[in-house]
Order: structure tokens, then sequence, then C-alpha cells
């Protein structure tokens, strides 16, 4: 295992990587997130949200009319799952699912589930993940799948 202040930023080591408040605030003003649903009690961005025992990706992700859901995902080799998750939730509910992803454009699941489906807003420079001492190895992109409910 490498050694490098960054290297559970490539790995599966840590599924800890809290969203930056600020940066979470600017985005739950335009969406009204009703549900965090990859979160732990100590970085959970709402009221309602399913931890690590309560494993999100088997629960319904539905939510009230007009809110959406936050997906802040861990990124090794189970984000697939997630991006899945997200697409049929936004496919078969109709749901607006907005997730905080690496920017990992040549990847399978980005260009399955992502690409096609999602709208995008690559994030300028790099996050700094609460918790961490410095920012993100890796670029980061928003990715909106939106309810044709969903408000603007």
């Amino acid at each position: 295992m490498s050694t490098s202040k960054h290297a559970v930023h490539f790995s599966s080591e840590s599924d800890d990587h809290g969203t930056p408040q600020d940066f979470f605030d600017t985005l739950n003003a335009e969406f009204r997130f009703g549900l965090d649903v990859c979160a732990a009690p100590h970085n959970c961005k709402v009221a309602r949200y399913f931890d690590k025992d309560d494993n999100g990706l088997q629960q319904d992700w539905r939510v009230f009319p007009r809110e959406a859901i936050w997906c802040n995902p861990p990124y090794g080799d189970e984000i697939v799952h997630w991006c899945r998750k997200a697409y049929m939730t936004w496919k078969l509910n109709k749901e607006t699912v907005v997730m905080l992803l690496p920017a990992r454009t040549d990847t399978h699941w980005f260009q399955t589930y992502i690409l096609p489906y999602a709208e995008l807003r690559f994030v300028a420079g790099r996050l700094k993940f609460e918790g961490s001492e410095s920012g993100a190895p890796f670029p980061s992109v928003v990715a909106i799948f939106r309810s044709p409910n969903q408000w603007n």
C-alpha cells in the first residue's frame, strides 16, 4: 500500500471524505436536499441520511416533492454501484439526484451511468474534503440527474 498522503483518495481505504460544508451549502440552496444517501453521523449534510449500517445501496431513495437527493459516495471500487443506483433512481422514480464524484471521465462507470444522462459541473480547482489536510489530488465533478418535476 502506498504511503502517499493522497493514496487514500485513489483507493477504497477510506470512504470518509466529507463534503466541504460551504460547497454543499451552495448546492443545497439550489436543490434543497431531503436525503443524504451515503453519510456518517459526523459528516451527514441533512437530517435524513443513510450511514454504512443502513447500506444506502439497499434503501429506497425517494424524497418529498421539491427535494433532491445528495450522494458523495466512496471513491473506491464500489463507486460504480452508487452511480448505477443514482441513475436507476432517476430513471425509474424521477427523483433528482446530485452526486459529488471524482472526474474520472475515462472510466466505465462514468461513461455508462454519468456522461449520457447527467448534467455535469466540473469543479474549478481541487476540493479540500472535511478532515483532510490538503486539497484532493484529483479533479471533481458534480453530476446532476435532474427530475422532470424538479423546479428551476
